[in-house]
């Protein structure tokens, strides 16, 4: 088979698709990517490209078309040109670059923006093939959790884009079951099929890494939150916890990653005095398997909001396959698999009280406890999340909707 992956993010960007395009190929799926300029998530386009034109290369044997995309800065206008260009360099330049290619099938990693399907749609019909669209985000709903959009006329009219992008697409995949209804009632006859997310190999098999030392990780008892620092983590009940817990000198909250949030953090924290809080920065993602085995236990985090209480962080299957305690500070379905898989402790979204109380009831744990904890998140990702599993599972709906596809032709 010769597949399209279109994605607005992709190598060097660390998203999940990185991984699976390379296990696809490596499965005998002849992989092609177009995608836009690297720039995620500090805003600023990579060193070695440039917003305009177009730039052809490979990476692991796969072949990368990316189109101009104006970078997303700082949010606010910078994150709506952003989306919005991908949108009509797709749609008028992405033809272009991929003319005269055949492919069986197009597939749509749907994290935000969902409009970046519109241009798989265009391509699916001019090149006559399926378009599967995997849904990691519900919108509108995200963009009114988040905050970026609270007009409620922009929201229905979002709405209305969302309905017809799910109506003219050939199957939909769902990243979380608690997205199945939701899609469901946007998608008009359009297939909805529940189909996880996994995480790279590096997780559950991990190499040998030089990680640096970082301040408070290793130390005493280590709690680590690794991944985007943005509006939707809801990251002030970290610091809160903190507050509450800083009498316990071997306690120490670590938050490794970036986004709109960080400073925020950094600053609340200074300006109550808490020396149990540290945020590093950004690391590669090749490091993270070694700092989360450094830690006592993971924690992943989402604020009170209905929507995010159908998601499941892609944060909460790493941590499951490193084989860690987790401590799921969230409702519904991640707090869900958490608990289903005995692999930690859960509480109430943004619930700082019960966060500080969970901390401590793993930091009063024996270490064999904790560890049967850990092994328990290990062996449930293997049996749900298993990444080479899920990846044939993908080949079998391309498989399945390109022979429809061209029984109708």
């Amino acid at each position: 088979m010769k597949v399209l992956i279109l994605s607005q993010y992709f190598w060097p960007e660390s998203f999940q698709i990185n991984e699976i395009a390379k296990t696809l190929q490596e499965k005998g799926v002849e992989v092609e990517v177009l995608t836009g300029k690297p720039n995620y998530p500090q805003g600023e386009i990579y060193e070695g490209y440039r917003a305009g034109g177009c730039v052809r290369e490979d990476h692991d044997n796969i072949p990368i078309n990316r189109i101009p995309l104006l970078p997303r800065r700082s949010g606010g206008l910078g994150l709506i040109l952003n989306y919005l260009s991908f949108v009509v360099t797709g749609l008028l330049i992405a033809p272009w670059v991929l003319r005269g290619k055949k492919f069986d099938a197009i597939f749509v990693y749907g994290v935000s923006p969902i409009l970046q399907a519109i241009p798989a749609l265009f391509l699916g019909r001019l090149k006559k093939c399926p378009v599967l669209l995997w849904v990691q985000d519900l919108w509108p709903e995200s963009l009114s959790a988040t905050g970026y959009v609270k007009n409620e006329s922009v929201l229905k009219c979002v709405e209305y884009v969302v309905r017809f992008i799910y109506k003219h697409t050939d199957l939909l995949l769902v990243q979380s079951r608690g997205f199945e209804e939701t899609v469901g009632k946007l998608a008009s006859n359009t297939e909805v099929i529940y189909h996880p997310n996994s995480v790279d190999r590096i997780f559950s098999h991990p190499q040998e890494s030089e990680a640096p030392e970082i301040e408070g990780l290793g130390e005493g008892f280590s709690v680590l939150f690794a991944g985007n620092m943005g509006a939707a983590q809801g990251l002030g009940v970290v610091v809160a916890a903190a507050e509450i817990l800083k009498d316990y000198s071997e306690i120490r909250f670590v938050v490794v990653g970036d986004g709109s949030c960080r400073e925020e953090l950094i600053e609340t924290s200074h300006s109550l005095g808490l020396s149990n809080v540290h945020a590093p920065g950004r690391f590669p993602v090749d490091m993270m398997p070694a700092f989360m085995d450094r830690a006592s236990a993971l924690m992943v985090s989402l604020v009170d909001r209905p929507i995010f209480s159908l998601t499941v962080p892609n944060k909460v299957q790493a941590y499951l396959a490193v084989g860690k305690p987790i401590i799921a500070s969230l409702n519904g379905e991640g707090a869900r698999i958490v608990e289903e898989a005995k692999a930690g402790l859960s509480t109430p979204a943004e619930d700082a009280a019960a966060l500080a109380d969970a901390v401590l009831k793993l930091y009063k744990m024996s270490e064999s406890d904790r560890n049967e904890l850990g092994e328990n998140g290990r062996k449930y990702y293997e049996a749900h999340f298993d990444h080479d599993k899920l990846v044939d599972d993908l080949i079998g709906h391309f498989e399945a909707e390109s022979a429809k596809m061209q029984a109708k032709l």
